[in-house]
């Protein structure tokens, strides 16, 4: 079932000549516009400014909805349509880039391609125009009426194209279990099929830091104490990326999202509540749990968030290690309150005012719930207490997206806007090294190779 329709377009007054796009975001169920994009481009021909339209739209789908979205991707460029779809090859050399990053973004989504009559998107070849019409008076493109958005979450456009609607540019929605909203939104992962863990003699991921053969702990951050850091590059020897060598143990934090839920299924707010883990769900902590018992992870303490996904993600793993589960509050999801359950596209309609504060404000908290400020001080708390009780040790902790990332941007010491910067995947992995002698150092992000 499609769940949102995308409508691109692209037009140059020359060919080539000063060119804009438009992409339109909308509900399938009825219609409804979710985000609007535009943007002049520029002196370049049709091809290019309709590849530009699509890569917008696409990009404003993926902020909405994250990875895995159903949609139905419509244009009146019969030459990108059918591009898009395989049916025609890509001759003119200066495409290919553009239909390589649209396939790209493609890839992350579920689509359908249709191409449609210029009479029926109006509405992308309106913000096309628009997008024209101001930069020929030399202003950047807005939305009429609206004021300039919040932030897209992990969404390459922030130094592309203007965006009208909030929707649009809305913060990664919910922290827990994956719904399709703002702030840190749990872009889950579509792959509900039967997980398997990669054979324990191939070690290709962000998190292999050390040699098969090795069964210890991740290495520190940098080369060996005394080790040229040009040399190591070029023989590869050593371990590490960085330039200084340490002088203390790292604590090094695994950090693992838990398995997928029926509200992450079906990308609804998730906080709080309580869902299950589905059988896909399952499938990925076991996945996870091979991974992780195998070298060079050592893992020692296994800490869980109390809620039921992640205790049921974190025993599957710690029975494989043979560790049992610390419950730690503190990891808990943000509570969404009134919100819990809803998807994006509820919530807007419902308490589309109490959305926007939420969205432009981190103290602002949905009804009867909980802050991202107010989750950013108890989750630093946290962590400061777990780096500070498992010094120089190796601990995994069970979580959600909003605690995930909150320690990861600690870590970066990046402002609270890097959080709408971030993807996480259901059941992924990263990786923090701690050093009482040096800052903190994030060494993985979002793997999720033992799902593939």
């Amino acid at each position: 079932m499609t769940s949102f329709v995308v409508e691109a377009d692209g037009g140059s007054r020359g060919n080539p000549g000063p060119a804009g796009y438009g992409a339109v975001v909308k509900d399938a169920s009825d219609g409804q516009v979710l985000a609007e994009t535009a943007e002049a481009i520029g002196t370049q021909t049709n091809n290019v400014a309709e590849y530009r339209g699509l890569i917008a739209g696409l990009r404003s789908l993926l902020a909405i909805a994250g990875d895995g979205a159903a949609v139905e991707v419509r244009m009146d460029s019969k030459l990108v349509i059918e591009q898009m779809a395989g049916r025609w090859k890509i001759k003119n050399e200066g495409l290919r880039p553009l239909a390589s990053e649209a396939a790209g973004l493609a890839r992350r989504l579920r689509v359908t391609w249709r191409w449609i009559p210029r009479e029926k998107n109006k509405d992308a070849d309106r913000l096309a125009n628009e997008a024209m019409d101001a930069a020929a008076k030399g202003r950047p493109w807005r939305l009429a009426g609206a004021s300039p958005a919040a932030p897209a979450p992990g969404g390459p456009a922030a130094s592309g194209p203007s965006s009208g609607r909030a929707a649009g540019s809305a913060p990664a929605g919910p922290a827990a279990s994956g719904g399709p909203a703002a702030g840190f939104r749990e872009t889950a992962s579509r792959e509900t099929g039967s997980a398997s863990a990669a054979p324990a003699t191939v070690q290709d991921s962000l998190l292999d830091l050390i040699g098969e053969e090795e069964t210890v702990a991740p290495a520190p951050y940098g080369p060996a104490s005394g080790t040229d850091p040009e040399t190591t590059a070029a023989t590869g020897s050593g371990v590490g990326t960085g330039w200084r060598p340490p002088t203390t143990v790292a604590t090094s934090l695994l950090l693992l999202r838990h398995g997928e839920t029926p509200f992450s299924a079906e990308r609804r707010f998730s906080g709080v509540g309580d869902p299950e883990l589905t059988s896909a769900g399952i499938a990925q902590a076991e996945a996870a749990a091979a991974r992780l018992s195998r070298p060079p992870y050592g893992i020692q303490v296994v800490v869980s968030s109390p809620l039921k996904r992640a205790r049921a993600t974190a025993e599957i793993v710690a029975a494989m290690l043979g560790l049992e589960v610390e419950v730690e509050e503190g990891l808990r999801e943000v509570d969404f309150g009134d919100w819990e359950g809803h998807t994006f596209t509820e919530i807007q309609r419902r308490w589309p005012d109490e959305l926007a504060a939420w969205l432009a404000d981190p103290s602002a908290a949905p009804p009867g719930g909980e802050s991202f400020e107010a989750a950013a001080r108890r989750v630093q708390t946290t962590g400061d207490r777990l780096v500070e009780r498992y010094e120089g040790r190796t601990v995994l902790a069970v979580s959600h997206v909003t605690p995930i990332k909150m320690l990861l941007r600690f870590a970066l010491e990046a402002p609270p806007s890097a959080l709408y910067r971030m993807h996480l995947d259901l059941a992924a992995l990263s990786l923090i090294e701690y050093y009482a002698d040096g800052p903190a150092v994030v060494k993985a992000f979002n793997d999720t190779s033992h799902l593939r």
